[in-house]
């Protein structure tokens, strides 16, 4: 029995190192990743080299369950209420509205074709139509599709498996039961939605309150809390007569937008068990399927997986969405975006469980629907997106850096942005951003790696810079972004004073001890950093009267060229400065030469003034 056993774990971590090796080839070649873990469990079944003997529908229904719950409860608690909230009108409406009316055309459609009952073909229908969360997720992980799209197509996934699920299960139910019709279905709709949502809320408001007010010995045990969370919202709302899915997805962005604590190790935990159910369940499925039935099915199920993608999915979103602010490039992504996976396959196990008769035809028919739309449509989704102007230059679902949990239980946020290609900031320095005082740049990602930045960093295309911003102030911030891709950077250079008729006063005082450097001395406007070291409280800037300034070691020092030039030569000759000082006053004085070299009268220096306009003799 051991010996066994041990056989059976060898090849379960088999086939989920072999899912790994999977997704790392479905990335590299732009392929669903979904279709190479369906073809290894094909590969693994016993029609394949693997032999391995597996037909328990039954037995498969109630794992892919247990998997589905967790792969939308990843889902919602990676999304967030907050981030769902804006689209909730046009997810929730394509979750209803559109998945009935691709269930029916498309049934019909199954009828049509298959020469099938309408009932039976209205099953096909109601399994095609559910949109896959995990088949979402991962394209969506590498798109740069608008982030309101993104959301939208997320919240469609978690909501309408319940949808198709009640779909199925009614048809199923008014082919089995005399007397049962469309009224039944509406009643049985309305109920296990209702339910869901009511379960959903009302679990999921008791869980934050409960994570928040109870702390637990070890970050560790939190991710245990949310496995319990997931499996009683299912639980309750099954046991009360309503949608399961639902109230587990409602839980989770209740959850995902809430401030709870260790949320970067729940978030962790959940995306890697997201992964085992996927890898497992898209195998398990593939362990079901026969290659040698899919022969009798293959032609008619590319003309209804045609039906599918070119009329039933565009023709339900543009009905659903017809009164969303949205326009036709937006409603034909969202029409074309609308992904298959393993719920499709798994909700087409159910008339087989039932008994229902055909049901061994409809489950093939329903795999080879879902495998060449994910192909077609997985394949051309970005492709699509960027061909009609729908992406930027952010991924559609970012990660976040930082632990973010904490921080906005003390009222404050974390805000991704990378520096695209061609933006107007690249080039420029952290301090020329124009962040309010109340938001700075915590670290930037560069090539992979973290660097602390300084306000004289510059910042090259590609960073991604995290930014911790006020809670209050995260729109004007994420306005800014805009701004630093078009420009222009920076204030505009003022206006140039009077022409000076006598030599430059020359003055040496005490500066402020804070070491910050404001946007003028004296009264007069600086127009631009020459040095920067501002760690160390030392700039040389240029004035806008022509004159140019000196902050260190405590002093300013204002004055022409030539006698600050001689100045800072002076500093660096004494005795009583260390090595690093006395480097610095030799950077200045150097730069302050070679603007004499660069910057004659009438000439337009790297100041971006004219040298007659500024007006200053170099005779101090």
């Amino acid at each position: 029995m051991g010996h066994h056993d041990a056989e059976l774990i060898l090849i379960a971590g088999a086939l989920l190192g072999a899912g790994i090796v999977g997704a790392l080839l479905a990335d590299r070649v732009r392929v669903p990743g979904l279709l190479l873990f369906l073809a290894l469990g094909m590969v693994a079944g016993s029609q394949g080299i693997g032999g391995i003997e597996f037909s328990n529908m039954e037995l498969a229904r109630t794992l892919g369950t247990i998997a589905l719950i967790l792969i939308l409860f990843e889902g919602g608690l990676t999304a967030g209420w907050s981030e769902i909230r804006p689209v909730l009108g046009t997810a929730a409406s394509l979750a209803t509205v559109g998945t009935i009316l691709t269930a029916v055309v498309a049934g019909f459609a199954a009828k049509l074709i298959f020469d099938i009952g309408t009932l039976e073909g209205l099953i096909v229908g109601s399994a095609i139509a559910a949109t896959d969360s995990a088949a979402i997720f991962a394209v969506l992980r590498r798109s740069t599709l608008e982030k309101r799209l993104a959301r939208s197509l997320e919240g469609e996934s978690g909501m309408n498996d319940p949808v198709a699920l009640l779909l199925v299960i009614g048809f199923i139910e008014w082919i089995q039961e005399p007397g049962y019709g469309l009224a039944d279905m509406a009643g049985l709709l309305a109920l296990k939605l209702a339910v869901g949502i009511a379960v959903g809320y009302l679990v999921g408001r008791l869980a934050v309150a409960a994570l928040s007010a109870v702390r637990l010995p070890t970050d560790g045990i939190y991710p245990v809390a949310t496995v319990a969370i997931a499996a009683l919202a299912y639980g309750v709302a099954e046991v009360a007569h309503g949608s399961g899915l639902l109230a587990t997805y409602l839980a989770a962005l209740a959850l995902g937008g809430a401030n709870i604590p260790a949320r970067r190790t729940v978030v962790a935990f959940h995306e890697g068990l997201g992964w085992v159910a996927q890898l497992s369940l898209f195998i398990l499925l593939g362990l079901l399927v026969f290659p040698s039935q899919l022969d009798d099915v293959a032609l008619k199920g590319l003309a209804l997986s045609a039906v599918l993608i070119l009329v039933a999915r565009p023709l339900a979103t543009f009905v659903a969405t017809a009164v969303a602010p949205l326009n036709v490039r937006e409603r034909l992504m969202l029409g074309w975006a609308g992904l298959r996976g393993a719920t499709p396959i798994w909700l087409a196990t159910f008339p087989v469980v039932a008994g229902i008769a055909g049901g061994q035809e409809e489950f093939a028919i329903v795999f080879f629907v879902v495998v060449t739309s994910a192909l077609v449509q997985g394949a051309s989704f970005e492709p699509l997106a960027t061909r009609l102007g729908l992406t930027t230059d952010e991924p559609a679902l970012p990660r976040r850096l930082l632990e973010s949990g904490r921080i906005r239980r003390m009222g404050g946020d974390v805000i991704a942005y990378r520096v695209p290609e061609g933006a107007a900031i690249a080039g420029h320095r952290v301090r020329e951003l124009e962040l309010p005082r109340e938001a700075l740049v915590n670290v930037i990602v560069r090539d992979g790696n973290a660097m602390p930045p300084r306000g004289s960093t510059e910042l090259q295309e590609g960073d991604e810079l995290h930014i911790l911003v006020r809670s209050e102030l995260r729109d004007e911030v994420e306005g800014l972004t805009g701004h630093w891709a078009k420009g222009p950077i920076g204030r505009p250079a003022p206006p140039p004073l009077p022409r000076r008729g006598a030599s430059q006063v020359f003055t040496v005082r005490p500066a402020r001890v804070d070491g910050e450097l404001g946007e003028e001395i004296d009264g007069i406007p600086i127009v631009r950093v020459m040095r920067d070291r501002s760690e160390r409280g030392a700039y040389l800037v240029a004035l806008a009267d022509g004159r140019y300034a000196v902050l260190s070691a405590g002093l300013i020092a204002i004055g022409g060229r030539r006698a600050l030039a001689g100045w800072c030569e002076g500093r660096a000759a004494r005795e009583d400065v260390d090595a690093s000082e006395r480097a610095w006053w030799q950077e200045v004085t150097g730069a302050l030469i070679a603007r004499g070299r660069s910057g004659g009268p009438g000439r337009v220096d790297d100041l971006g003034v004219s040298g007659s306009g500024l007006g200053g003799a170099e005779n101090g």
